[in-house]
């Protein structure tokens, strides 16, 4: 019989449901478990944004902080320490779905210092090192998706690390990303290890797409009618892209091996202008082999009056058209999506920092020093 629950139908069509939050509460007090068992969650991505509004935004974390500061550590540390234990802790909780999807979903995401997006090297050691630390298997460490962060991934992978690459905007980049993905398995393909443990997500953002691509519209007084389309359409010729690189002789060898495939992830799927629906990105990229990670709000609206149906076809259809009419309109993706890879690096980092200094006020507050 077929699923009343919104949510969980998502997961029958073949999306995974994340979760784009993490609280120590959230899993303590036992929610996780409920939003696991009732609404069919299937994962959960966290970034530097969500953490310090979680550490800096409550006392949840004040007796932690008390202790590691007291032992000497410094913000940075103390962020690390509290970051491994809930991601460690989510982790677990979603290791029976894990175990029960083959491997496929049940994972939990901590980013790298955002800091060090245009820093290979940098990248590939901080990366190691938060896989090392929070030492489950069902953990992603996400890298983003920066030119300087594509070796970094394909290392990352190479060396047995579930990637989640974040901050896609243009399908151009995620075709390298894609390519990078390939050469982290066949690389250890190469050298006689397995590929059947490792999973990969690529973190396609959505709704910042058309915040940027509306503003010029407004700007130029073009077409009304094209508000509301770049997102969708750019998501769409994502995805279009995710089939072909799954259905060519190259991904064939390695899913001989038991290689899983590296599924598009919708990002940024909330609405952020009230003109458009609340579930309006939500709805329009329903479609197999994805994840969709969800903010809260978005995630009990979607329960609450979610239209589950696979749609991606039609927006595939309408896509190449409506990116034509957007270039004669002026608008250049290819320069919206590189602003928006420049502006989602900075906005991380600039959280990330202030994450940081909320924890050394914290500090000064707690023990005086």
């Amino acid at each position: 019989m077929m699923t009343t629950n919104p949510l969980v139908r998502l997961g029958e069509l073949g999306q995974g449901v994340w979760y784009d939050y993490i609280t120590r509460e959230l899993v303590t007090s036992g929610e996780l478990d409920r939003l696991i068992a009732e609404d069919g969650l299937r994962g959960m991505t966290s970034n530097p944004t969500i953490f310090e509004k979680a550490v800096s935004g409550s006392d949840l974390y004040d007796e932690d902080i008390r202790a590691l500061a007291a032992d000497g550590r410094s913000p940075k540390e103390i962020f690390e320490s509290l970051a491994v234990a809930d991601v460690r802790a989510a982790c677990d909780a979603f290791q029976p779905v894990w175990e029960r999807t083959s491997r496929r979903d049940g994972l939990v995401s901590l980013e790298v210092d955002p800091r060090l997006a245009n820093d290979t090297e940098a990248t590939v050691v901080e990366a190691s090192r938060l896989w090392a630390l929070v030492d489950r298997p069902n953990a992603m460490i996400k890298i983003p998706g920066t030119r300087e962060g594509l070796p970094a991934i394909t290392r990352s992978l190479a060396a047995g690390i579930n990637v989640n690459i974040t901050l896609l905007f243009a399908v151009s980049r995620y075709e390298e990303v894609i390519e990078a993905f390939f050469a982290g398995l066949e690389s250890r393909v190469a050298r006689g290890l397995p590929v059947d443990g490792i999973c990969s997500v690529a973190s396609f953002f959505v709704s910042r797409v058309d915040t940027k691509v509306d503003g010029i519209l407004d700007r130029t007084g073009a077409s009304p009618g094209l508000r509301g389309t770049a997102a969708i359409a750019n998501a769409c010729v994502a995805y279009g892209t995710f089939e072909r690189a799954c259905a060519g002789e190259r991904w064939a060898r390695l899913a001989a091996r038991g290689a899983a495939v590296q599924r598009p992830l919708w990002a940024s799927t909330s609405t952020k202008d009230p003109v458009y629906a609340d579930l309006y990105y939500v709805e329009a990229l329903i479609a197999p082999d994805t994840v969709n990670t969800l903010p809260p709000a978005t995630f009990a609206a979607y329960r609450d009056h979610g239209r589950p149906e696979i749609r991606i076809r039609e927006g595939m259809a309408r896509a190449p058209a409506q990116l034509a009419a957007l270039a004669s309109a002026g608008v250049d993706l290819a320069e919206v999506t590189r602003l928006l890879e420049h502006e989602g690096v900075a906005s991380f980092a600039a959280s990330h920092q202030a994450l940081l200094a909320g924890i050394e006020a914290k500090v000064e507050s707690l023990v005086g020093r």
